[in-house]
């Protein structure tokens, strides 16, 4: 069974920044797309950012100029650098990858960013 491990969240005041990490489970080199997800209270879950096998990145509008996707095949790890932080990130962020050995999406348990004043 696939696990992947969060970390990084936090309270935040706007404009600053906070790094997350997801750690997947599994032999190195295993998934394909990698990224993130966040869902605000009383809002639907959104994508954030993907990292795909084949290194192309893409973001969601609102965060373009201000958030990094990256990732480290040889850990199954994918980070989020999120700068400049708003209000409007606040969120529960979830990290999601698919395994080459399936196509199946697997999600993390999530990570408070809170950005408040």
């Amino acid at each position: 069974q696939v696990q992947l491990v969060e970390s990084g969240g936090g309270l935040v005041q706007p404009g600053e920044s906070l790094r997350l990490s997801c750690a997947a489970s599994g032999s190195p080199f295993s998934y394909g797309a990698m990224g993130w997800y966040r869902q605000a209270p009383g809002k639907e879950r959104e994508w954030v950012a993907t990292f795909t096998a084949g290194g192309t990145l893409n973001y969601r509008d609102s965060v373009k100029g201000r958030f990094t996707i990256s990732r480290d095949n040889a850990k199954n790890a994918v980070y989020l650098q999120m700068n400049s932080l708003k209000p409007e990130d606040t969120a529960v962020y979830y990290c999601f990858a698919v395994p080459l050995s399936n196509n199946q999406p697997n999600w993390g348990q999530g990570t408070q960013v809170t950005v408040s004043p």
